[in-house]
């Protein structure tokens, strides 16, 4: 018993050790294994479940048909990236294996990230370019038009290329004394964006130019992506200025060109589109001012005829007003003339009286026939000489009634025009004394209609409609 005792404490002397660790020791051997095992590795698979935190941390998955691995792109790294992780995209991401202790997960730090079988730069285009499209950047409401001639004119490119001289040259001459001012900033590489960034700010803060060219000579995709960076578009689109996008080639095109005011093929293109020649300008000038002299003769040609039409119709008014004292006066004669004869016809009937009671009071023939061939004589000399002043009286109301006729408005009526009295029988000169409904009566010159006004159309200066 004594020896079998012994072999069992031998036995558990000998024994392999046990090693206990805790969660966080195991979670850490991990990390350091997979750390120093996978430190700098290429994944392939599809972004799924992106989301961006507060932190500026982007959190993702990427995945194939059968695994998945989580992902974190902090944002020292992401700010770096050509493009932002998006759902769905298949891309290959670098990174190093870390192991999230909180979770006892392990997770790709992604540093960098490339589209499978497409461009990094390209992609990143088309993606920045559909973003800020979806915020309207790219409307053609929001942009602005180019002053027709800007005094002031600045420019914001690079101090020491060759485009900066060809503009100027161009701009002297076409239009000598024009006012530029150049912001020197870099086009390329590091520093760049902040630059063209601050030049743009720069002219819209002061307010001093009309407007503002951005500017590059061509290059690659990769000389031109400063133009293509988001900061650059939001820069041109909040400017309070307009602002004319002159990068690269005409074959090129970068996101300035679709958030600018204006796109210009090339810098000298550019420098054509923003200004006239001087010719150009005494041209339109000359043009300008042939144009308001036709102008003025119309309105001269206008207000006479309308000073016309008001003198036709304060004629009119002195005409039915003249008309209107020869009727009068007509009447005044006809009056007189019944009161003429009338009173040698009662004079005529008292004398025959007279002399008739006479005659009675002689009984002598004779002496009553010469009364009475007297007395014919006397009526008759008085009837010659009453029809003499009747036919002189009918010769001058004659006249006057010629004279009345060319007056008459029947005359005017035969010309087309037509005399309008509203329902109250009072003749209608503006719209106001006819209202809307009401019936009118039109006099022409052969008959009479009778209407209702449906609509009034208002003159100015009794002016045609």
């Amino acid at each position: 018993m004594r020896y079998a005792l012994n072999m069992e404490q031998m036995a558990l002397a000998w024994g392999p050790v046990r090693k206990t660790f805790t969660v966080s020791e195991l979670s850490a051997r991990i990390r350091d294994l997979l750390g120093s095992e996978f430190d700098d590795v290429w994944v392939a698979g599809e972004i799924s479940g992106s989301k961006m935190a507060a932190s500026g941390h982007c959190y993702f998955t990427l995945k194939d048909q059968e695994a998945q691995v989580r992902c974190v792109c902090f944002r020292t790294s992401l700010r770096y990236l050509k493009f932002k992780p998006q759902d769905g995209i298949a891309v290959l991401a670098r990174g190093r294996i870390d192991v999230y202790e909180a979770r006892g997960e392990y997770q790709l730090l992604v540093e960098a990230l490339e589209p499978q079988g497409h461009g990094a730069l390209q992609f990143a285009f088309e993606q920045l370019k559909k973003k800020l499209a979806a915020e309207g950047l790219f409307e053609a409401a929001r942009k602005r038009a180019i002053p027709r001639l800007p005094a002031r004119i600045g420019i914001v490119t690079s101090p020491t290329g060759a485009v900066i001289g060809d503009m100027t040259q161009i701009l002297s001459r076409r239009f000598p004394g024009v006012h530029i001012r150049l912001y020197p900033a870099l086009v390329q590489g590091e520093g760049s964006i902040e630059a063209v960034v601050r030049g743009i700010e720069y002219f819209s803060g002061s307010k001093w130019p009309d407007v503002v060219i951005v500017a590059r000579g061509g290059g690659s995709l990769e000389d031109l992506w400063t133009f293509n960076e988001e900061a650059v578009a939001r820069a041109i689109a909040a400017s309070s200025v307009p602002v004319i996008s002159a990068v690269g080639h005409e074959t090129d095109y970068t996101i300035a060109d679709f958030v600018a005011d204006l796109r210009a093929p090339t810098p000298s293109a550019a420098a054509e589109l923003v200004i006239c020649t001087q010719e150009q300008l005494i041209e339109q000038i000359g043009l300008a001012e042939h144009k308001l002299l036709q102008s003025i003769r119309y309105r001269l040609a206008m207000a006479a005829r309308r000073l016309h039409q008001q003198g036709v119709e304060r004629a009119s008014a002195v005409l039915h007003r003249n008309i209107g004292r020869l009727q009068q006066r007509v009447d005044e004669l006809e009056f007189r003339l019944r009161d003429r004869i009338g009173s040698r016809a009662s004079a005529g009937r008292k004398r025959l009286e007279e002399l008739t009671a006479r005659l009675r009071s002689l009984d002598l023939r004779l002496r009553f026939a010469a009364a009475r061939r007297r007395l014919e004589n006397a009526d008759l000399a008085a009837l010659q000489l009453i029809r003499l002043r009747v036919t002189r009286a009918h010769g001058s109301l004659d006249a006057l009634l010629a004279h009345l006729t060319q007056l008459s408005p029947l005359k005017i009526l035969d010309r087309g025009y037509a005399i309008v009295t509203n329902d109250a029988g009072r003749l209608v000169k503006e719209p106001d004394e006819a209202p809307l409904g009401s019936e009118i009566q039109v006099r022409l010159a052969k008959g009479r209609i009778a209407a209702e006004v449906t609509r009034l159309v208002r003159t100015e200066n009794g002016g045609s409609p």
